[in-house]
């Protein structure tokens, strides 16, 4: 084991994935539509990280930034152009990953994404008021 293997796994951050590889236990609570014993990397790798990114918690964050580089995460949500990610998920990533100001805004200005996102809001509002 190296040097870097080795400061991984101390700080209890994974090593880069190896193909193959199957999904820690602590990620299966993202999988309830699946059997995430059978989700294997990087078979599902797309399939992983937009659930992560859309549902994780932080530590399962800190597990996906330690097993996916960040030109990965940012090729990703420019591929899905944020797609499944709430607008403040999508202006978290761009500032930390540097997606191009112009790409997100034309996705956060798309009419069905705000159709969603606002018909979200207006309900969760309505609910706090009552």
């Amino acid at each position: 084991m190296g040097a870097t293997s080795t400061r991984a796994t101390l700080a209890g951050r994974p090593a880069r994935l190896h193909s193959g590889a199957m999904l820690p236990a602590r990620l299966h609570h993202l999988f309830w539509e699946y059997d995430p014993r059978k989700l294997r990397w990087p078979a599902d790798r797309d399939l992983v990280i937009g659930k992560i990114l859309a549902h994780g918690t932080w530590d399962d964050l800190r597990w996906l930034r330690a097993a996916v580089s960040d030109d990965d995460l940012r090729g990703w949500i420019l591929r899905a152009r944020g797609r499944s990610l709430s607008p403040p998920q999508i202006r978290y990533w761009q500032l930390i990953l540097g997606l191009p100001d112009d790409e997100v805004d034309r996705w956060l200005s798309d009419p069905a994404r705000r159709i969603w996102h606002g018909r979200v809001r207006r309900g969760a509002s309505r609910r706090r008021a009552a």
